[in-house]
């Protein structure tokens, strides 16, 4: 069995690399950890975990074939774990940033049911953003 812990990075071809780092960091909080204009790679900081940017014009997104678009996605979707997930101020931020978001549902992951909310970056890729349930007690 190999020990999985949790998310370490997701890496996402992009077409503007610019309009992602202003979603990914001014909207959702993350932070610049380190970029390689050599290979064409913008690691961003995301909790313990990293999103990777590799713009598609670049020496490692040539290799991805074609860009992003409406005509296909690199994923589904990938989920971030927000703690504390406080919907309020959550939705007070993505309305600011002009960022449409769907209904808090309570959804299954990692950490079990919670309150979970789907929203899309600036290409299309669609997050979410996921809260753990409450203790029974609480």
């Amino acid at each position: 069995m190999i020990p999985i812990q949790g998310l370490d990075h997701i890496v996402l071809r992009v077409v503007d690399p610019e309009a992602m780092l202003r979603f990914y960091c001014d909207v959702l909080g993350c932070t610049l950890d380190r970029q390689r204009d050599d290979l064409g790679l913008i690691q961003l900081r995301a909790g313990s975990a990293l999103i990777d940017l590799v713009p598609v014009t670049g020496k490692l997104g040539l290799q991805g074939g074609a860009a992003p678009g409406k005509e296909g996605r690199n994923l589904d979707h990938f989920c971030l774990w927000v703690e504390p997930f406080n919907e309020e101020e959550i939705r007070r931020t993505l309305d600011a940033a002009g960022v449409a978001a769907g209904p808090t549902e309570t959804r299954y992951g990692a950490r079990g049911d919670g309150p979970s909310i789907y929203l899309q970056d600036p290409e299309g890729n669609t997050l979410e953003l996921k809260g753990q349930a409450a203790p029974a007690d609480a």
